[in-house]
């Protein structure tokens, strides 16, 4: 966990300009800059960013927020790995909580893993170099289909035939990170009385893996003749771990954005032979299952991923555990499917062989998962049998439970039970899910006020100035609760979150904590960071004002009841004169502040 005083500091130091800038061409327009939104296709800016309040916004497509949530958005990364990522540009270290690491140890570990880092930029460069006199590498990926382009675009290179070629970049070749990067091999006798060191990939055609950052991290060889394996792969290391990693997804996050669905195949040929086709947006995943690490990667850049496997025995099992990693994050706005191929074809095969148009039919009639779900649980069940219905339900029981409570739940639960002769009810008895889904009769419903604007004028003012917090106790928000339930609520929480703030915490700050809460509040944001700024003073005094009305509201509310009731008890009359001093003292206080 990191602290929030630390993400406050952080917001502090880094400029969102520059953050932005970085990705997206802006323009100086006034108090703000503009550009035109990376986040969907436009030909008219409508993407701001405000240097004053560090926030941007989109008119179009409303995505806002910090240059945290932009880094978050833009890259695909995660929040941890968003505020280290700016915590390196600025030159700070990320104090997290749960890192009782003593500072040396902390920098000598930070030292290793920038060493490590560095070899593997290295291996790259020399790895690109070689491929230009490599002939024979060369044929092999012309053979294959690969133009020059999208060999440099995948900065693809060649290791050459020889045990210890990299000698000729790294002058200390028994250095340790060599052997930590996976780049060597260290083989010595029991003894230690003989030891060996040579190079991973040999005689390869290199693909190097690059984090979402752009940064090398790992590499895929593929033998150009017979030689086995096929593919090898880094080992797992400090920077590399296979199951959380995606070959492409780099290099593929314009396209998947302009595409809007992302194509996840098997192997790094794959990739960049549906690159040369115009499929820029597939990713693979490394010799390894899919995970749902992976699942969320993809889902942080498109609400649609498509799973291409083979149509073998094999590919059939990959995709099984495509499907058990993606039913906890399988929601009724996402569109998660699966292509399966001829037996006899991988996407590289099949698009060089059938072409473009061909194969974007197969990945426009992919199998959902709803219905490939379906088909793994009935396939090989006499239907016809109890003892095969309820085989389906033993089967199906621990997918459904994976999934989130949802339409795209309650779908499936009615197709199994009309497969397996039940009724959804029973259904979500027997598989034990928390929230009904079933379509059960909705008891009354709740009438909710409409969003009061004095209490969104509350809200607006602490979101733009939480230091402000301190004017809202709780009789006041017990206040705002009674005429406006809902606006009265999110105030609670907004109030919550800005009172845990340190001292100075600003609109961006504040925000972020929010989203650490799952508190959306995207558009009321976006609208303070496009006004101009107020003045803390005057805000202050408007907020104190808000209040005021607030409280004049319900106590004229509270007269208005105890007259209709009649007045006739002593303590009605008592408190009916105790309601009307107040509210005079008020409005006193109001033709002051008026009048001064």
């Amino acid at each position: 966990m990191i602290p929030q005083s630390f993400v406050q500091d952080l917001l502090n130091r880094v400029d969102i300009v520059d953050v932005v800038g970085r990705y997206v061409q802006l323009k100086k327009g006034g108090a703000n800059f503009s550009g035109l939104c990376p986040f969907h296709n436009e030909k008219s800016p409508s993407f701001t960013v405000s240097p004053t309040k560090q926030f941007y916004h989109c008119f179009g497509c409303g995505a806002n927020g910090t240059a945290i949530g932009f880094l978050m958005e833009y890259s695909g990364l995660g929040f941890v790995e968003s505020v280290k990522d700016l915590a390196q540009n600025v030159g700070m270290t990320v104090p997290e909580q749960e890192d009782r690491l003593p500072p040396a140890q902390r920098a000598e570990l930070q030292a290793k893993t920038l060493a490590l880092s560095d070899a593997m930029t290295l291996a790259c460069n020399f790895f690109r170099q070689q491929l230009r006199s490599a002939q024979p590498a060369i044929d092999y990926l012309k053979g294959r289909g690969l133009t020059g382009e999208i060999a440099a675009k995948y900065w693809v290179g060649y290791a050459p035939d020889g045990w210890d070629s990299l000698r000729q970049v790294f002058t200390d070749y028994d250095d340790d990170a060599l052997v930590e990067s996976g780049l060597v091999i260290d083989r010595s006798d029991e003894d230690n009385s003989h030891r060996k060191r040579y190079d991973r990939f040999r005689d390869r055609i290199m693909f190097p893996i690059r984090n979402t950052k752009g940064q090398v991290i790992g590499f895929g060889g593929r033998v150009m003749g017979a030689g086995e394996p096929k593919y090898l792969n880094s080992p797992e290391t400090p920077l590399f771990q296979k199951g959380s990693e995606l070959y492409g997804l780099f290099e593929a996050r314009q396209a998947i954005r302009d595409k809007d669905y992302v194509l996840v195949t098997e192997g790094y040929m794959d990739v960049v032979a549906l690159a040369q086709y115009g499929f820029e947006q597939a990713v693979a995943t490394l010799g390894t299952a899919c995970t749902a690490t992976h699942v969320q990667k993809l889902l942080r850049q498109t609400d649609n991923v498509i799973f291409s496997f083979d149509g073998d025995a094999a590919g059939r099992r990959a995709a099984r555990r495509a499907l058990e990693a993606c039913l906890p994050h399988a929601s009724d706005s996402r569109s998660l499917k699966f292509l399966f191929l001829p037996t006899e074809h991988d996407p590289d095969s099949y698009v060089r062989e059938h072409g473009t148009a061909q194969f974007e039919q197969l990945v426009q009639d992919a199998t959902p998962l709803s219905q490939f779900l379906l088909s793994e649980v009935t396939e090989g069940k006499d239907l016809g049998t109890a003892e095969g219905r309820a085989r389906v339900q033993f089967d199906a029981k621990p997918l459904i439970q994976s999934m989130p409570a949802s339409g795209l739940r309650l779908q499936l639960l009615r197709q199994l039970a009309q497969l397996t002769d039940s009724t959804a009810q029973e259904l979500e008895g027997l598989f034990e899910l928390r929230r009904s889904t079933s379509g059960r009769s909705p008891g009354p419903a709740v009438k909710r006020s409409p969003p009061v604007e004095l209490e969104r004028q509350v809200l607006r003012l602490l979101l733009a100035h939480p230091a402000m917090h301190d004017l809202l106790d709780s009789e006041a928000l017990d206040l705002i609760a009674q005429t406006s339930p809902d606006e009265g609520g999110t105030l609670r929480t907004v109030v919550a979150a800005a009172a845990g703030l340190p001292e100075g915490a600003t609109l961006a700050v504040l925000s972020e904590a929010l989203r650490a809460q799952g508190v959306e509040l995207g558009s009321l944001v976006a609208e303070i960071a496009a006004e101009s700024p107020s003045e803390p003073d005057l805000a202050r005094k408007e907020l104190a004002g808000a209040i005021r009305q607030t409280t004049m509201k319900s106590l004229k509310a509270e007269l208005e009841s105890l007259a209709s009731a009649g007045l006739v008890t002593d303590s009605a009359k008592a408190r009916y004169r105790e309601v009307s001093v107040e509210l005079e003292k008020i409005r006193a206080a109001v033709d002051k502040d008026l009048g001064d």
